[in-house]
């Protein structure tokens, strides 16, 4: 799979995933769980729920003029 998941979404992700874990130990929740998710998307650089809509927050290289 191509990579869709850009620089600053990562790091969205990242903070989003790890605020989600530290809430659900603090309140002692299970859906403190869900912040796996962006971390792992954040990890990889896929995000499956972008993949149906061809979206892509990756930067694009210029295309060469010769």
């Amino acid at each position: 799979m191509n990579q869709n998941v850009g620089s600053a979404d990562r790091v969205v992700r990242i903070v989003a995933g790890l605020a989600l874990i530290a809430a659900g130990i603090y309140y002692k929740a299970w859906w403190g769980a869900i912040g796996i998710v962006p971390l792992a998307t954040a990890a990889l650089g896929v995000c499956p729920a972008y993949l149906p809509f061809g979206l892509s927050t990756c930067a694009t290289k210029a295309a060469k003029k010769g």
